[in-house]
């Protein structure tokens, strides 16, 4: 029996379908084991949505063959995407595997091991011209909580800052009762919450030519499954959310309180050299319509900082902003140029001392606001999905995370896994966990 290993880089897309990659191997018969063992075979998920996710990538490559040089090497995912051809001359990859054929990486290993002269280039596509939804499903458990779900590939968008339109492709929406029929048996297997992911998960639906629907039917039709509790959004574009939606969602018991909305910028002249398709003050309007339809929700968002021609008053108009919506969480990014994108030719490129003191500067605030958040809900009831056990400070707790995400620790040495109970928050533990009591 072959042994496999997989290691994941990048967003719960990769995540997802790192998962069900797991899931054929297993199925074709090979043991799964950690990446830091001996294996025969070991799958890469790369990521480019940085260089530093690019830097990432090839070291995970590397550090396969250095395992076990005798193990064939798959790298998959963005990186590969994008860096094709880089990769493809790297000796310490044997197989390369685009996007859009990891659903084929069994009936691919099959092939390279009968054919040790099988030329990997036949494992690519011409991303841009894929029109299909790549059909991959999860039905084995992985644990009894949290189960992500695709939804969506591609983007249509071009920021002008991401290669991920090159290496996703287009807008590709996958077909409603698919989707509802992989929630059906998730909830069959004990899962309680479901995250709706994608690349641009609300772009879903703009694809399908013959019928009108759009992420809210997903929601609505997810809404309607028995034993899901809890329906979870991942990162969404600010738009989607008109007051027709917000309202819809807001009468909706399981939808969580909780929503990444993608700014990159709290400045209207950066957000423009970005190709973001709104301004401050729309965004400002949207962040209003979720606290007006949900009880204190968990606003999250994304900001690069250094962009080409930020000037220190467009940072400092980006940094009010932040501070005028009071985000509970924010993940701020430093500015990577990526080659082919137009960022990467604009004039102004801001040098990197300038960057990492920005940075430093949001990250400030952002421990700040996340504190606030939290003492926002200290002495307040919550109900906490709990997910696994953790030793904190000497203490064993169960963790788990309430509707808007906020991660509770309770101290309990009783198994708590999978069950949805009451809790009373009392105040920080650290960084990331508030301690809370059971009632």
């Amino acid at each position: 029996m072959k042994k496999a290993a997989l290691h994941n880089l990048g967003c719960k897309v990769n995540a997802y379908e790192t998962e069900v990659m797991t899931q054929q191997l297993k199925e074709a018969g090979y043991e799964i084991v950690a990446f830091t063992e001996v294996a025969d075979v070991y799958v890469v998920n790369t990521c480019t949505v940085t260089n530093i996710a690019d830097r990432k990538s090839r070291q995970m490559l590397h550090q396969a063959k250095k395992r076990n040089p005798n193990a064939t090497v798959v790298a998959t995912g963005c990186y590969v995407q994008m860096a094709g051809e880089e990769v493809l001359k790297d000796t310490g990859v044997d197989l390369v595997i685009g996007n859009n054929r990891k659903k084929d990486l069994v009936n691919i290993l099959e092939q390279y091991f009968n054919n040790p002269d099988h030329q990997v280039l036949d494992n690519y596509i011409d991303i841009n011209h894929i029109n299909e939804f790549e059909e991959m499903e999860l039905h084995t458990i992985t644990d009894h909580t949290r189960a992500y779900i695709k939804i969506q590939d591609g983007c249509n968008q071009f920021c002008s800052y991401c290669a991920i339109p090159f290496a996703r492709g287009r807008v590709r929406s996958r077909n409603l009762d698919s989707i509802v029929n992989e929630i059906k048996k998730m909830a069959d297997l004990g899962y309680k919450e479901v995250v709706l992911t994608g690349i641009h998960i609300s772009s879903y639906g703009t694809d399908f030519k013959d019928q009108k629907i759009g992420l809210l039917d997903v929601i609505l039709a997810v809404h309607r499954i028995q034993g899901i509790e809890r329906i979870r959004l991942s990162s969404i574009e600010p738009r989607v959310i008109t007051d027709e939606f917000a309202r819809a969602i807001g009468g909706l018991p399981k939808v969580c309180p909780h929503f990444h909305l993608s700014l990159q910028s709290g400045c209207d002249e950066t957000l423009k050299r970005m190709n973001r398709r709104y301004d401050t003050r729309e965004f400002l309007a949207i962040t209003r319509r979720l606290r007006e339809n949900f009880e204190n929700p968990s606003l999250c968002t994304d900001i690069i900082v250094g962009f080409p021609g930020e000037t220190e008053e467009e940072f400092e108009t980006t940094r009010a902003f932040l501070d005028q919506v009071h985000f509970a969480e924010m993940h701020v990014f430093k500015y990577s140029v990526r080659g082919g994108t137009r960022a990467a030719k604009m004039p102004n490129q801001v040098p990197s001392e300038l960057k990492n003191s920005r940075s430093d500067c949001l990250l400030d605030l952002e421990n700040k606001m996340r504190h606030e958040y939290y003492e926002s809900f200290y002495g307040k009831t919550r109900e906490v999905l709990f997910e696994e056990a953790m030793r904190l400070k000497g203490t064993d707790y169960y963790v788990g995370h309430t509707r808007e995400y906020l991660y509770v620790a309770v101290a309990s040495k009783e198994d708590l896994s999978g069950q949805i109970l009451p809790c009373k928050i009392l105040n920080a533990i650290n960084h990331d966990f508030v301690a809370g009591e059971l009632l």
